[in-house]
């Protein structure tokens, strides 16, 4: 919250300071009625298929920082080892919850999160919380606006970037949001998700590694 307050942000536009909330309510509540078949099916799938919980919900910063939960369909299995921990992702990620994946299916309940106001449609993605100590000055402006479903970070290679390529986008896409911008962004994104490109169904494999880790290591060096 610190690092916020030192970096006020202010709505670029009227588009940002008046009708980019009011758009993100309509389009994800008309999204969630006219979904709404998909979604009801896939909770069903996932109920049989993994069981329960459905949902997987995870703490995430959102704007300012503040803390909220995420949600997505779930799309791993809790199979642990002998011990009774937890086996790593990619042994507990099932064929179905790849698919989950690849097409994007499992964020559909986030749509919720933007109804309540934790996220947008478009903006930068909720990352760790373990990772903001992490972020430089510049970065934490990533952290004054809503975080969305899909971004600017997203449409231009998502996963397979590097983090400090990937959060340079996020702050350039906070410190100007239009109405094109968002506009173009979300037809991006829709060409990706049904061409199924630059999709990280094994997010390990693509990213270059978790950012706290990877700065830590940055800094004993």
């Amino acid at each position: 919250m610190k690092g916020i307050s030192r970096m006020q942000h202010k709505p670029y536009g009227l588009y940002e300071k008046y009708i980019k909330r009011l758009l993100d309510c309509f389009i994800s509540f008309c999204a969630l009625i006219v979904l709404f078949p998909i979604i009801a099916f896939t909770a069903i799938l996932v109920k049989v298929k993994l069981g329960s919980p459905i949902l997987f919900m995870q703490e995430r910063p959102g704007k300012d920082e503040k803390i909220f939960k995420l949600y997505k369909f779930r799309t791993m299995t809790n199979k642990r080892d002998e011990n009774g921990n937890l086996l790593p992702d990619a042994k507990r990620l099932t064929k179905f919850g790849s698919f989950l994946r690849s097409t994007s299916i499992d964020e559909l309940p986030e749509l919720i999160n933007i109804i309540k106001g934790d996220m947008s449609i478009i903006g930068p993605r909720p990352l760790l919380i373990q990772y903001l100590p992490y972020y430089s000055e510049t970065e934490k402006l990533r952290h004054s606006v809503r975080p969305g479903l899909s971004g600017l970070a997203q449409v231009n290679g998502r996963n397979y970037i590097k983090w400090d390529k990937r959060l340079a986008l996020d702050v350039e896409y906070a410190n100007k949001i239009t109405f094109l911008g968002d506009l173009s962004i979300i037809f991006l994104t829709i060409k990706k998700v049904f061409g199924r490109k630059d999709v990280a169904v094994d997010t390990e494999a693509a990213d270059e590694g978790y950012l706290d880790q990877i700065r830590r290591d940055k800094i004993k060096k």
